[in-house]
């Protein structure tokens, strides 16, 4: 009775000291803050990027000049070759037998020339004795001619076979690396088919097509550089190099709408590369572009079409989407973009953003909600 009297006294103490009780839970803690930078518009002079293709500055495309079956191919793709250096043999029984009846012909040929002046030889002796007339000299003198004219149609022809053979044996027209073949052993070869291409190692080109709409920009820039590939250059996204010398091509395509530009490469800077790589080319100029003489000027974008920048690393890029996480009170928002021209660390916005906009720096954690708006 009095164990229970004590228990009833001291129940409520204990309560009101909080012994007993569970823990009050503090306040949550606050979400590590994720940096953000405000979207502005470029402070650089105009640029335009566009994709382009590594050609050859030399190439050739060599092929058979006469019919048959290809006997032998000499070379394969990659191997270097000698101007002059066989490259694939067609079977040139054919061009034999033409060549073998050159010679025939000129044989005969050469026999009836030699009777044809012997003929006349006589005729003038007999002429000046007195014992043919003048017309039976005349013809002589004729017949002589016409010997004469057929032994040079017969050289001809015997030298036109002989071409022709020469032609049965396919060779590099310069010292060259065979890009591709085109032919195998036994196909058959005919006058204009393909049989390999090779090109002149050491100087390449890049090949671009610029839109017309861009044309005033590309020709007045002050600046035009090729990204190289990255296993090629320094660094992981390659290195910018400027060309040797710049082509602009008369006349646009009439369908694309674009004119080629062939933008030659230093030649330092062909190692490791090969014709066919895709590459990046740069027009920089300064905005507004001047115009040439009885050209339109290029009027100079509205200030309100100013193009945006962001850095590169505030981009997120999952399979075909790009996007960004834009701040909207004190969450992340994830919004597509489209790209445009890379600078350095930054990367125009061409459309998706606005200025003013602020963009998490860390996609990642902003995509996570691994923190909050700062």
């Amino acid at each position: 009775m009095f164990y229970r009297h004590l228990f009833a006294v001291a129940l409520p103490l204990l309560l009101a000291s909080g012994v007993g009780a569970q823990p009050a839970a503090g306040p949550a803690a606050a979400p590590p803050s994720i940096p953000t930078v405000v979207v502005g518009p470029a402070v650089s002079a105009r640029t335009a990027e566009f994709d382009a293709t590594l050609q050859a500055v030399r190439q050739s495309t060599v092929a058979a000049q006469v019919p048959g079956n290809v006997v032998a191919l000499l070379v394969k793709a990659g191997d270097r070759v000698r101007a002059g250096q066989p490259i694939a043999r067609i079977d040139e029984r054919d061009v034999q037998a033409a060549l073998a009846r050159g010679d025939a012909g000129v044989a005969q040929a050469e026999a009836e020339l030699r009777n044809a002046r012997l003929a006349a030889a006589r005729a003038r002796e007999l002429r000046t004795q007195g014992f043919v007339s003048q017309a039976a000299l005349d013809t002589a003198e004729t017949q002589l001619q016409a010997a004469q004219a057929g032994a040079a149609q017969a050289q001809a022809a015997r030298s036109q076979a002989a071409l022709a053979r020469s032609f049965a044996g396919v060779t590099a027209p310069f010292d060259a690396v065979v890009l591709a073949t085109h032919v195998e052993p036994g196909d058959l070869a005919a006058p204009g088919r393909p049989v390999a291409t090779l090109y002149a190692p050491g100087r390449l080109r890049a090949s671009v097509q610029v839109p017309a709409s861009q044309s005033a920009l590309a020709r007045h820039s002050a600046r035009v550089e090729v990204l190289l590939p990255a296993a090629a250059g320094a660094g992981s996204e390659g290195r910018w190099i400027e060309p040797a010398s710049r082509t602009e091509l008369p006349g646009a395509d009439a369908v694309a709408q674009t004119v080629e530009w062939r933008l030659e490469l230093p030649a330092s800077a062909g190692a490791g590369l090969s014709p066919g790589m895709a590459v990046r080319v740069r027009f920089t100029g300064a905005a507004p572009v001047a115009a040439a003489a009885g050209e339109a000027p290029a009027a100079a974008p509205p200030a309100g079409a100013a193009r945006l920048v962001v850095p590169a690393a505030a981009v997120l890029h999952r399979g075909e989407l790009t996007a960004v996480y834009a701040a909207q009170g004190d969450q992340f928002v994830l919004k597509p973009v489209r790209l445009g021209a890379r600078h350095g660390a930054q990367v125009e916005v061409v459309a998706g953003l606005k200025a003013g906009e602020r963009i998490a720096l860390d996609p990642v954690r902003a995509g996570l909600g691994a923190g909050a708006v700062r």
